[in-house]
């Protein structure tokens, strides 16, 4: 287990393509840069969650998400609820901009998007300068890791720690299709 404060550090590790475990708003996430496949397919493969599930980014701003995002294809009556949900722990399936990479959407037209609140995640991106994969810190069906020893157990040499703080939300983001509203998976 790697854990690196230094910012220089960090950005060496993310453009190495490592995986970061890190706090967010409820649960520790993983992560890495959304642009290299490699370090993805490994993100996925260390969650043992398969590809069709597509991932959830997550930025600093909505501005780090349009090259993953048609933002054109947002209808104007669902841009105020999207946007004015944001920072926060809010995920839209919103649509995916053409060359948004399959090993982020799992394949479908629609990708996952949030703009956290989280301070370290936050910064996190902004250091990068893009979001990051997040999905929560766990082999898939497992709880969410919610301590930093929880990260260390499950995942002890392979993921860099990032240590902090979690927020004050109870359960993951609430996901919805930005399009019906549908909600798919709900944080209360």
């Amino acid at each position: 287990m790697k854990l690196l404060k230094n910012e220089d550090s960090l950005l060496t590790e993310f453009l190495a393509g490592k995986i970061f475990a890190y706090p967010t708003e409820a649960v520790f996430g993983l992560g890495c840069d959304p642009d290299q496949e490699q370090a993805v397919l490994a993100l996925l493969a260390l969650k043992q969650r398969p590809i069709e599930k597509g991932l959830i980014l997550v930025a600093r701003s909505y501005s780090q998400l349009l090259p993953y995002v048609n933002d054109a294809a947002i209808p104007m009556y669902k841009r105020t609820e999207i946007f004015s949900s944001w920072p926060g722990p809010n995920t839209w399936l919103l649509p995916a901009a053409k060359n948004a990479p399959a090993w982020l959407t799992g394949g479908s037209e629609l990708i996952a998007v949030r703009v956290s609140a989280h301070p370290l995640v936050q910064s996190l991106c902004e250091l990068f300068n893009k979001p990051l994969v997040s999905t929560s810190a766990n082999l898939t069906g497992q709880p969410a890791a919610i301590s930093e020893q929880e990260v260390i157990q499950q995942f002890p040499q392979q993921v860099v720690l990032i240590p902090g703080e979690l927020g004050k939300s109870a359960n993951p983001s609430k996901i919805r299709h930005g399009i019906t509203g549908q909600i798919i998976r709900d944080n209360v």
